[in-house]
């Protein structure tokens, strides 16, 4: 048997790490971002130890995030309907493991480096709050003469600091290719903005003038993709779209068309999930095609080029682009404006301002805290260790939260 670079003891055939970095020389694109070619960790550790015999840097990278307790919180987190509304709809968890799904498929076509591309997915919305954008809002208002606050920011907060899993070293000790992909992570719904202040040290880390590798561009529009698709069918699922204006948008008329010609007899349920599989198909297969074209045209021939591009080379064609945008506009309108979600936007908008102003109102109120937050606040200041525990929470935790806070026979 040819092992192929694999284990040459005796009765042994498996991968090796070393086989694994080879694997990646031989055959991603030129273009692709390879675990040789990176700028490494902030705490130096042993990378080729028994403990990463199999495994290459990304792939550690992969399993330190999926092991952290952020992670793990995603799964009682907001997508767009508060958990209680029912089991069915996306949380964060839901949606950050559809985005690694749909990037990963990507990154394979495109020849690009899968275990990065998996590990910028699972890591991309670790900084979020409970009860997504709105939970963000306020406390970005809250702390804005303290710094600010940005998720995506806040997500390279996580993992540099906030995680606390190893003895030498706070945080979780990333690539500096997964941390510059959070820290640079942008889409229509996502984006550096004037929310916080962003570090010297940062700007000097991660040069914003320069543009993040091809897997993290990938992700940032699987993200998009992973949205306005799931969104839409949780929309359906719940019953809060108006199926009568929803055929005047074009890219849905025209795939539900499709499948209504494949199984006319097929319940309706069953055409919407065929109609949204149908789009995240001709959503994928477009960007596929563009990005690869924008690549060659570009003539981009490695990492260095694709830095130092003015813009993003991952992105859909001239005439698919309108046709999302249409899909986009009726998201906003139809479901994120739906009025049963602006209820819940404005009682978590409660929920986050009320415990933050109680968590705050005197130095008497940081021992309510528990002590792994309280204990940072000579180093980090009373608001920001706040908007870290708050951060944390999932939408339940708050919930329960602002019981404890403020409802009198609530056990605390």
């Amino acid at each position: 048997m040819n092992t192929g670079g694999c284990s040459k003891e005796p009765g042994k055939w498996f991968l090796t790490r070393e086989y694994l970095s080879d694997r990646e020389e031989k055959y991603l694109a030129p273009y692709a971002m390879k675990g040789s070619q990176s700028k490494g960790r902030r705490y130096q550790i042993e990378e080729h130890g028994d403990r990463a015999a199999f495994r290459g840097i990304y792939q550690r990278d992969r399993d330190r995030i999926i092991h952290s307790s952020a992670f793990r919180r995603l799964e009682y987190k907001t997508q767009v309907f508060v958990n209680h509304e029912g089991d069915h709809f996306r949380t964060r968890l839901t949606h950050t493991l559809e985005v690694a799904q749909i990037s990963r498929s990507i990154a394979r076509v495109l020849m690009l480096n899968e275990d990065l591309t998996e590990s910028i997915a699972l890591a991309h919305d670790l900084g979020h709050t409970p009860f997504g954008h709105s939970g963000e809002e306020v406390l970005a208002e809250l702390m804005r003469d303290h710094g600010g606050f940005e998720h995506n920011l806040h997500g390279l907060r996580v993992v540099d600091k906030l995680e606390r899993r190893y003895p030498d070293f706070e945080g979780l000790n990333l690539t500096y290719e997964v941390r510059e992909s959070i820290f640079k992570h942008s889409t229509v719904y996502d984006g550096p903005s004037q929310k916080a202040e962003i570090p010297e040290n940062l700007r000097r880390e991660f040069d914003p003038s320069l543009q993040p590798v091809l897997e993290a561009q990938i992700v940032d529009a699987a993200d998009e993709i992973a949205y306005n698709n799931h969104d839409l069918a949780d929309g359906l699922e719940m019953g809060i779209i108006d199926r009568s204006k929803l055929r005047d948008v074009k890219l849905w008329a025209e795939s539900r068309a499709d499948v209504e010609a494949k199984m006319p007899q097929a319940p309706c349920r069953i055409k919407d999930m065929q109609t949204i599989a149908w789009l995240i198909h001709r959503d994928v297969l477009d960007l596929v095609d563009n990005s690869y074209h924008d690549i060659r045209e570009n003539g981009i021939k490695d990492v260095d080029d694709v830095r130092h591009h003015p813009s993003s080379l991952v992105g859909h064609s001239g005439t698919f682009s309108p046709l999302r945008k249409e899909l986009q506009q009726f998201l906003l309108d139809n479901v994120y404006r739906h009025y049963k979600v602006e209820r819940m936007t404005r009682k978590s908008r409660m929920f986050v301002a009320e415990l933050f102003n109680a968590y705050t109102a005197s130095a008497a109120s940081s021992r309510q805290l528990p002590p792994k937050y309280a204990d940072h606040i000579e180093e980090d200041g009373v608001e920001r260790v706040v908007c870290d525990y708050i951060a944390s929470m999932t939408d339940r935790y708050a919930q329960d939260e602002y019981k404890r806070l403020f409802y009198p026979f609530e056990p605390v």
